[in-house]
């Protein structure tokens, strides 16, 4: 199903950092993961944050869930906006996102079809997400937009991208 040109960018952002995220499995479609901003890196887990010490519970950002559309949804910690250094580094990654759709291509051209920095099952992911956005950017009729147009319908809050609604 077509989605609205701000869902589908809130979902390339969401998706795309949760795959910049470290992890070694094939994640599955409705399963639940969370992620954690620790050292400096975001880490994808199959462990929940009461299953955790003290200092992995600080540093959980968020519930994930991989939808069949291969799009990732992440549903903030309810503590998430008190937490600076975790703010600091989703703002971090929300700026270098605009920058790259800051561009006068069209938005399907900037689509992560191969990411070299990413490990295979991130690869894998983003190349899957990749088809699924643009299929459903061909259901809505959204191919050929430029990807600054697509940010003129974005939230600037980056904790506003990633809740889903």
């Amino acid at each position: 199903m077509a989605k609205p040109a701000p869902q589908l960018l809130a979902d390339y952002f969401t998706s795309m950092l949760v795959l910049s995220s470290a992890f070694k499995f094939s994640p599955v479609v409705g399963q639940r993961y969370y992620l954690y901003r620790m050292n400096e890196e975001w880490t994808l887990s199959l462990i929940a944050p009461l299953e955790w010490s003290d200092e992995r519970r600080q540093a959980y950002v968020g519930k994930c869930e991989l939808h069949a559309d291969m799009t990732w949804t992440l549903n903030p910690s309810e503590d998430l906006a008190e937490r600076e250094s975790a703010v600091s580094a989703l703002a971090d990654f929300h700026e270098a996102f605009v920058a790259k759709l800051q561009a006068d291509v069209p938005l399907e051209e900037v689509l992560p079809t191969y990411v070299a920095r990413f490990d295979y099952y991130q690869r894998l992911f983003a190349s899957a997400l990749s088809r699924s956005l643009r299929s459903l950017m061909t259901m809505g009729g959204q191919l050929s937009i430029n990807a600054y147009e697509w940010l003129e319908k974005s939230p600037r809050n980056p904790l506003r991208l990633v809740e889903r609604g």
